[in-house]
C-alpha cells in the first residue's frame, strides 16, 4: 500500500470561489464534484447553514501533480490555521507567475527572494486565508 497524504480545505461557504481562482491562477482541475442537494442520503438536519444546498459538499482538485480535496465544510467561517501548501516551481520565472497569480488580495508575509537554500522562495496568505509557500524546486 502507497500511503498518500492529501490537505482537505474547508472553504466556509466560498469553496466555487476558490477553485475559481485556483484554476485561473494556477490552473487547477477538478477532477470530482458533489453539491449538498445531490448526496444520495441528505445531512442531518442542522448539520449545514439554511440555503447551502447548493454549496459544495465534497470535491478534489490537481495542482500540478498533487491532488486536494476541498468543501464548503459545515460552517460559514473558515480558518486555516497552522500550516502552509507548499508550491514548488521549476524556474524562477515560474515562481514569481505563481506567487504573483496567488498575490490579488493576499497578505505577503514574505516577498518572493533569493534565500540560502533557494533562488526564489515566498510566502502569503491568499484571499481565502490559505497559506502558501512558492519556491524554486533544487536538486538535492
Amino acid at each position: 500500500m502507497k500511503e498518500t497524504v492529501q490537505p482537505y480545505l474547508m472553504f466556509g461557504g466560498r469553496c466555487q470561489e476558490a477553485l475559481d481562482f485556483y484554476k485561473s491562477a494556477l490552473g487547477a482541475q477538478v477532477d470530482f464534484m458533489m453539491h449538498y442537494n445531490e448526496m444520495p442520503e441528505p445531512p442531518p438536519p442542522g448539520r449545514i447553514p439554511v440555503g447551502w444546498e447548493n454549496k459544495i459538499c465534497h470535491c478534489s482538485f490537481r495542482i500540478g501533480t498533487s491532488t486536494l480535496m476541498a468543501s464548503d465544510g459545515c460552517e460559514a467561517n473558515a480558518k486555516f490555521d497552522g500550516f502552509s501548501l507548499g508550491l514548488n516551481a521549476a524556474t524562477d520565472a515560474e515562481a514569481e507567475k505563481l506567487f504573483n497569480a496567488l498575490s490579488p488580495d493576499a497578505k505577503i508575509t514574505m516577498p518572493l527572494q533569493k534565500t540560502f537554500w533557494t533562488s526564489k522562495f515566498g510566502m502569503l496568505t491568499d484571499k481565502f486565508g490559505v497559506g502558501w509557500m512558492v519556491s524554486v524546486e533544487h536538486e538535492h
